[in-house]
């Protein structure tokens, strides 16, 4: 008989549900994309019932639901740091009871509560819960990043904000087991440092910081010396302790306080106002600052384990940068990176934990790793697309595979923006060819085009490439997988340009101006670019999609972001995709075998029809 197990994660931010079936991961989705709401913190249920009628089953098959961490450690945390800093942090201490009181504290009962709601969606008038478990924050972050991984044994780094007491995490996988080494508790945290300055910066904490990164580039990292003599004492194996009388995140509604703006001269910057050559460099140097301590982190696990890979999750692994820096030394010989690190992720880690540690089942190790290239959401076929389409009376046209690749090569070539929506939706915060938009790299308009009239969001956020694995070498300067878009890598020598020395004068965001590559819109300011290399393994299509364009151009090499704009979740369901395509300037969408042009389109005169909710098969 089969055993499933449910893994959630809910209630603080990026809520999540993975199934496992016999330690086979099935499938995995964010809330945030069925609810349209992002990083949706919300119980789980849209995705839930994705997971539970992907597979034709229901509650009553489920095995044991496991939650990702444990809310009375939490609470406890809570309590003691709030106490520690009475009477300050009066008001938030107030607001974070409401909640607790109201519904955390009592989390088993919430949950059980929220899981007889799938009662009604399955048409049953009662059902046992099936059995409820908890995990531990880190240890649901270890588990995601080391059992699904390639190795048989490795070193596990989890690094993020704060779990229940631990921010950073050290661990051994070996087999079935993964056992603790050490951890650094609450308040010393470098996912909380980094937000620190994501929120001076004026970006929003918990998803800014990809902005923070981005804007790095740009800056010099001048106030290194001022953040480690003031801020963190780091110490040569790479732990740290925080100075935290210069933040706020412990006791109140903001990251950082007086303290730490009389540091740098200046109040934290308000959302949406200009940008000063000021804020890259600080950009730069908290980046600097980041990707020292993981360097040296790295470097004492691997001295003190002599274990020869490495896992990473949580937050601060989503850091391609700090991550192309490390893959980049050769501390290990390897390096595998949980492409949802964050607290979704850990929904997948602790349905892992659920049937490695609870159950005691033997862990089956794949050679590529056992993620299905995070392709793990809903997907939809051509009948199920051509009926919606039909319904809102969108005209399209029908080809088969080998004639749409060419067809889109074609329009990629003449400097199209396309929409491309293709099998099964990712699962993580990365779109890597299932939810993309799609373009020419060697266009040097394409990434303002991308950024201002479809993306809407600020012009320095730069592209990533989708690269043939078997060019990523001819491509950039970097021989490995990165099937993920979790490394950053500096584009080959010989594709860049050389720099005037007016050129060179320039400085913070007039650095866009110069087209530093003959692939300018994908490569950074720093000559860097994010990859993902695509495999004609884990997605067929979209390896076809590049190879076509390859045959045209000489180019195996296309722009790939995230389908969505600004403040919206990548897009999920055919509807989701249509309504982003009728309302950015993109020229093209397809829909699997079906290619829609913008010139085509009727005017938007019937939002009613096409913003239809679109119902899951």
């Amino acid at each position: 008989m089969k055993k499933y197990i449910l893994g959630i994660s809910c209630f603080y931010h990026d809520s999540a549900s993975a199934l496992i079936c016999d330690g086979e991961i099935l499938v995995a989705a964010q809330e945030e994309r069925f609810s349209r709401k992002k990083h949706d913190s919300s119980f789980p249920l849209e995705s839930i019932l994705y997971c539970l009628k992907s597979q034709n089953i229901d509650l009553r098959d489920i095995e044991s639901i496991i939650y990702y961490e444990k809310p009375l450690l939490t609470f406890e945390r809570l309590l003691e740091t709030y106490l520690g800093v009475a009477p300050r942090g009066g008001r938030s201490f107030i607001a974070a009871m409401q909640v607790w009181l109201k519904e955390k504290l009592f989390l088993k009962m919430e949950l059980k509560k929220n899981l007889r709601k799938l009662q009604k969606s399955f048409n049953y008038e009662s059902i046992e819960i099936p059995n409820l478990l908890f995990s531990e924050h880190h240890l649901s972050h270890a588990a995601a990043a080391f059992y699904p991984s390639p190795f048989e044994e490795s070193v596990v780094l989890c690094m993020d904000g704060v779990g229940e007491w631990a921010t950073t995490s050290a661990w051994i996988g070996k087999g079935k087991k993964i056992k603790p080494l050490w951890e650094i508790s609450f308040p010393h945290s470098l996912g909380l440092l980094y937000s620190a300055f994501t929120f001076y910066c004026g970006f929003k904490v918990n998803s800014g910081e990809y902005k923070l990164m981005g804007l790095a580039p740009y800056g010099e990292p001048k106030y290194v010396n001022k953040i480690k003599e003031n801020l963190i004492d780091i110490k040569d194996d790479g732990t740290f302790r925080l100075d935290i009388s210069f933040f706020k995140y412990h006791r109140g509604f903001r990251m950082t306080g007086r303290k730490f703006h009389k540091l740098f001269g200046k109040p934290p910057r308000k959302g949406e106002t200009e940008l000063a050559q000021f804020h890259m460099d600080i950009a730069a140097s908290i980046q600097a600052v980041t990707e020292e301590i993981v360097l040296k982190l790295a470097s004492s696990l691997r001295e003190e384990t002599g274990i020869k890979h490495l896992c990473l999750a949580g937050g601060v692994a989503l850091n391609c940068v700090a991550n192309g820096k490390l893959f980049e030394k050769k501390i290990f010989e390897d390096i595998w990176i949980q492409p949802a690190s964050g607290d979704a992720g850990s929904a997948l880690g602790a349905a892992l934990v659920g049937w490695h540690q609870h159950g005691n089942n033997e862990r089956i190790v794949n050679k590529n790793d056992s993620m299905k290239g995070t392709y793990l959401g809903p997907e939809f076929s051509n009948e199920d697309i051509i009926q919606y389409l039909n319904h809102i009376k969108a005209p399209f046209k029908v080809h088969n595979d080998a004639d749409l690749f060419e067809i889109l090569a074609d329009e990629l070539d003449k400097g199209f923006v396309i929409g491309w929506f293709n099998g099964p939706m990712e699962f993580g915060p990365r779109a890597l060819g299932g939810r993309s938009i799609i373009g020419d790299p060697r266009n040097k308009n394409i990434q303002s085009v991308m950024n201002l009239k479809i993306k809407y969001r600020e012009s320095f956020r730069p592209f990533a490439p989708s690269v043939l694995e078997e060019e990523v070498g001819n491509q950039f300067e970097i021989n490995a997988k990165s099937p993920y878009m979790l490394l950053v890598a500096q584009v080959k020598k010989e594709l860049c340009n050389q720099i005037t020395a007016e050129q060179e004068k320039l400085f913070g965001i007039e650095k866009l101006k110069i087209q530093r590559s003959s692939l300018p819109a994908i490569t950074h300011v720093d000559y860097s670019a994010r990859i993902q290399t695509v495999s004609s393994t884990t997605n067929p299509r979209y390896y076809k999609l590049i190879s076509a364009f390859k045959r045209k151009t000489g180019c195996p090499t296309i722009v790939n972001t995230s389908f969505n704009v600004r403040g919206e979740p990548i897009v999920c369901t055919p509807n989701d995709a249509y309504r982003c395509f009728m309302r950015t300037e993109m020229d093209i969408l397809v829909l699997q075998n079906q290619i829609l042009y913008k010139s085509e389109q009727p005017k938007l005169n019937n939002d009613k029809v096409w913003m239809q909710e679109f119902e899951l098969d």
